[in-house]
């Protein structure tokens, strides 16, 4: 076996995420569904030490970038994922999310820089901003950094929407999160 060069593992992926969840190939199949992701089969690793058929690793790709997934253990804490996506088509992605069970966060809405936003939970409590560009004549077409009051931002959806989605993430085996103020 050949060691991989910087130049090859710099030509693959800068940066990857790692999601760990509970029933990970649920989440892989949520993904593909969503997203389009394709799960790489030599990569599913199970934990052979545990004998649960649980997942210690596994990648799946979105568009040009990997995502690793794997189980979480029964005293592992949950660590919910916040992950952004680029797409084309953010309504038909929310329509596909909320078909397998996600909870929209945030309707699409204009955001900076030429690009709208959107946001969901799924049900695994993981929270997923999606990014698009802006619709032709969107007031984000024409909005760049620093245009935002965020002095004011209680009102904006876009930020009041992710602090209630904060408040609310729950751990998917029944934990609730602290009283706010806490």
């Amino acid at each position: 076996m050949s060691r991989a060069s910087t130049a090859d593992v710099l030509s693959r992926y800068t940066a990857s995420g790692f999601v760990i969840t509970d029933h990970a190939a649920g989440l892989i199949e949520f993904l593909q569904h969503v997203f389009d992701a394709v799960d790489d089969p030599k990569a599913r690793t199970p934990d052979h030490a545990a004998g649960d058929g649980s997942l210690i690793h596994s990648e799946v790709k979105i568009g040009n970038s990997l995502l690793m997934v794997a189980d979480r253990k029964a005293d592992w804490p949950f660590t919910p994922a916040f992950t952004q996506v680029y797409v084309s088509d953010p309504v038909a992605v929310l329509t596909r999310a909320s078909e397998r069970g996600a909870t929209v966060i945030t309707d699409v809405s204009p955001f900076y820089g030429g690009y709208d936003i959107a946001r969901f939970r799924d049900p695994w409590q993981n929270l997923w901003w999606l990014f698009a560009p802006a619709e032709p004549g969107h007031p984000a077409e024409d909005r760049v950094e620093g245009d935002g009051d965020w002095e004011n931002a209680e009102s904006n959806p876009v930020y009041t929407t992710l602090v209630e989605a904060m408040r609310t993430l729950t751990d998917p085996r029944g934990a609730t999160p602290p009283a706010s103020g806490s």
